[in-house]
């Protein structure tokens, strides 16, 4: 048994991490905050890189530290239920309610919308790609074999290199200063906190859960058994990858303050990254991108389709097959990718603030469980509490004319003002501290075993 792994096995497990984490979608929301973040972009990319690098690394280190076989095994310390509940949630937002739909209105808002007429028959170009893509998707999904591989090793480099050159020509040619470009609504007052969240909206730390496992498996697998050497292999190769993440989204940032000397902030990172690909490289430049965020898109889609129906399937061996959860989830994606890409990302906040500080917590319990040997009252105490708060984040979240229907404004008015950091998002932390505060003195008065 060994300690540790070479350095080209260190490249191996870093490459794997970076191409798990790392698609077309990770590009939008960088791109999009630094157009409207500005001068501020440095204290919002700081904020950004915590939640959009440091949490998924950490996440997969705490189930390697936990020794969890995967996300319901590990969130299955709080109870069984509670596993059911947040293995479900999780995987069906990184799956056909957010994530996978985002894979196919990204690929149209960067490639063919900017090249269609801009008439109000853009809902049915929409419906006609989103058809096409769902269907390459289905049978792709169905029979993956080695497609995954093939198109993962050549489409990833592709879309580097495409990316390269983007940034490469806007350093050469930016059209204005950072210091110039002023910053926009929340990332004027808090641009820290408003890059911290909006980093929540890769859903890195959230796949990090459901597919660390693979990474943990991969690292014993090449020899690497003891608990705490797979736990530190696996910061280190993740440092690699993450570094690598870090570079790109500062570059993908400084891309987007750049573009606004010639362009206006665009309403999502989608538009921004076709409209700056169009000023730099003209149409040949759009269509090249079009095509390589497509394929790109279409790579990630398949994997969290499959991923999704193995894992139903195991939780639920008496339902349906994969075969058919394959057709379900498809299905499902295909109708939501129809809302547009604006509105998905829209009404993926509430989710993911709801969804973000229960990943957090859990992941932070599980790489210091060893102080209080996994005790479940802690695991309990803490994310019950934090549930309440995540809820709060939730409706405060949602779109004002839902807020309203729910007749909920005056509750979270109320809850805002009384709970510490709800303002910035951040309400969370101390429910869950007072949490961990009870949960460590029930197991300390709990009377010991003989």
């Amino acid at each position: 048994m060994k300690q540790k792994l070479s350095f080209k096995e260190y490249i191996y497990v870093a490459s794997m991490l970076f191409g798990m984490f790392f698609g077309a979608g990770n590009l939008i929301f960088p791109v999009y905050m630094g157009q409207v973040a500005g001068r501020n972009m440095w204290a919002a990319v700081l904020g950004f890189l915590i939640t959009g690098v440091g949490l998924p690394l950490l996440g997969v280190a705490a189930l390697g530290i936990s020794r969890s076989n995967g996300l319901f095994d590990l969130s299955h310390k709080v109870g069984r239920p509670y596993a059911f509940f947040f293995t479900c949630a999780l995987y069906l937002t990184i799956g056909p309610f957010f994530a996978i739909p985002r894979c196919a209105t990204t690929s149209f808002t960067v490639g063919l919308e900017q090249i269609l007429p801009h008439d109000d028959k853009s809902w049915l170009y929409l419906l006609q790609f989103s058809l096409l893509f769902f269907a390459v998707t289905l049978v792709l999904s169905l029979r993956p074999g080695k497609i995954l591989t093939y198109v993962g090793k050549v489409l990833t480099p592709c879309f580097l290199v495409f990316l390269a050159i983007m940034v490469f020509v806007t350093i050469l040619h930016p059209t204005t200063s950072i210091g110039a470009v002023e910053p926009q609504g929340a990332y004027a007052a808090q641009p820290f906190f408003t890059g911290f969240l909006e980093g929540y909206n890769t859903m890195d730390a959230l796949a990090s859960l459901a597919f660390g496992i693979v990474v943990v498996q991969v690292i014993q697998g090449l020899g690497v058994e003891k608990a705490e050497s797979v736990a530190m292999t696996t910061v280190r190769s993740g440092i690699l990858s993450c570094l690598l993440m870090g570079v790109i989204y500062l570059l993908v940032t400084l891309m987007g303050v750049w573009s606004r000397g010639a362009l206006e902030a665009a309403p999502n990172g989608g538009t921004a990254l076709a409209q700056i690909a169009q000023h730099y490289l003209g149409k040949a430049g759009l269509l090249v991108l079009a095509a390589t965020v497509t394929l790109a898109c279409l790579k990630t889609a398949v994997g969290l389709i499959t991923s999704c129906a193995e894992t139903f399937v195991g939780m639920f061996p008496k339902g349906l097959s994969y075969r058919n959860w394959v057709f379900v989830f498809t299905g499902i994606s295909f109708l939501l990718a129809n809302v547009g890409l604006t509105a998905i990302i829209t009404y993926a906040v509430p989710v993911l603030m709801f969804l973000y500080p229960l990943a957090i917590t859990l992941i932070l319990l599980a790489l210091l469980g060893h102080f209080f040997d996994h005790d479940r009252a802690v695991y309990a105490w803490v994310t019950g509490l934090t549930l309440v708060a995540a809820f709060y984040d939730l409706l405060r979240t949602l779109p004002d004319h839902l807020r309203a229907v729910l007749h909920v404004n005056g509750l979270v008015d109320t809850v805002g003002k009384a709970l510490p950091f709800a303002t910035i998002g951040l309400g969370w932390i101390c429910p869950a501290i007072l949490g961990l505060v009870i949960g460590l003195i029930f197991r300390a008065v709990r009377p010991k075993k003989a």
